[in-house]
Order: structure tokens, then C-alpha cells, then sequence
């Protein structure tokens, strides 16, 4: 038998959202467990987000350094962004982050894997895509503000990323997951093998 997730859900006897964002909520759930017993559960209700690892025909790796208030850091990140429209498509979604962020195109484009990104406490789901034959984009750069005002761009080769994950020395998700991911595909069974960027998402179902 392979492994694979599997969707369920278990009977939820009242919901309530106590904290409605701008983005995100917050929402209370009472779930009965298998024993027949009600329990509480918290969690932040989410969108959904994109995220592009884009490699240049060089072996590098588009990366951003930004400031996370939450975690009182400046990360190493990959572009990324919100589903900010139900239903959206995600590939059209990444497009546009890596344009805004980064002011870059790509030809080829491929699903590097799907994840959830705390699935204890939030409901997100990310896919991460691979971008291939890159080029600079058309037109003028995209005005950033707040914290992407301050954003650094750096082209890192797939290897050192690799390194500096596993040494614990950069730690966001989606650029971890990303490089870790192109290289076992790299290894493995290649990027030919990876699925087509308009691939279905039922963690995010979205039209064509």
C-alpha cells in the first residue's frame, strides 16, 4: 500500500470566529474525537499562497531577504504570495509574485510539491513551483511598500541553499521545502518528472 494523505473530516458540533483580519481569521471548532468526547480547537483560517523556486540556467537561485515580525528575524525566502482571489489559479498567482518581487519571467514552469504549512494551527496550503528560462520582466518594476520596501535579491547557487538548510542556518518553509525538493528531484527522477504547473490542487481547487 503507498502512502498517501487522505482528506477526512470529523464532526464538528459548533464553529465560532472569534477574530476576523484583514487576510486571515481565526476560527473555534468543537470536534468530537473517536471516543465520543468534544474538544476545542483553535486555528487560523487561510487563503492560501504561492511560492516560486526560480533557477536561472546557471544553477542559482532567486532568493529575498525580509524582515518576519512575528519571528523577529530577516529571512532567506523564495517569492511568494497570497491567493488573495477565491479560486484564482495559482500558476497565474506565482506569475505574478515573481514579477513583483523579484521583476523576473520564466517559460518553464512545473510543480515542485504542495504542502501545508502548519497543519496543527493553520489551515494554509502553499504550492511551491519551479520556474525555468528565466529572463528579466517587461516594463517597469513593480512599486513595493512596508517591509518589501526593504527587501534584498540575491542569486544563490541550489547547492549552497541545500548546505545552509540542513546547517540550520536559513529557515523558511517554502525555501526550504523548495531546495530540498529540486534536489532530490535533481537526483531522482529528474524535473521531467515533475508534475505540469496547471496540475489539480484540491487542497486549493482553482479554475483553468
Amino acid at each position: 500500500m503507498g502512502i498517501q494523505d487522505t482528506p477526512e473530516e470529523w464532526r464538528t458540533v459548533a464553529t465560532a470566529t472569534p477574530f476576523t483580519g484583514n487576510k486571515t481569521s481565526v476560527r473555534t471548532d468543537e470536534v468530537v474525537m473517536p471516543d465520543g468526547t468534544t474538544v476545542t480547537r483553535d486555528y487560523q483560517v487561510h487563503p492560501g499562497s504561492v511560492a516560486v523556486l526560480a533557477l536561472d540556467d546557471t544553477g542559482r537561485v532567486i532568493v529575498l531577504r525580509q524582515y518576519r515580525h512575528p519571528v523577529r528575524h530577516r529571512l532567506w525566502e523564495i517569492p511568494a504570495g497570497l491567493l488573495d482571489i477565491p479560486g484564482e489559479n495559482p500558476l497565474r498567482a506565482a506569475q505574478r509574485e515573481l514579477y513583483e518581487e523579484a521583476h523576473v519571467k520564466a517559460e518553464d514552469w512545473r510543480v515542485l510539491t504542495d504542502v501545508y504549512t502548519t497543519p496543527g494551527g493553520c489551515d494554509e496550503a502553499v504550492r511551491i513551483f519551479l520556474a525555468r528560462e528565466i529572463s528579466a520582466a517587461d516594463g517597469e518594476r513593480y512599486e513595493v511598500s512596508e517591509e518589501e520596501a526593504d527587501m534584498e535579491l540575491a542569486r544563490v547557487p541550489l547547492d549552497e541553499l541545500v548546505r545552509r538548510v540542513l546547517a540550520g542556518d536559513l529557515h523558511n518553509n517554502c525555501l526550504a521545502v523548495g531546495v530540498l525538493a529540486l534536489h532530490a528531484a535533481l537526483t531522482g527522477d529528474g524535473v521531467d518528472a515533475l508534475r505540469p504547473a496547471d496540475a489539480p490542487w484540491p487542497a486549493r481547487p482553482f479554475e483553468a
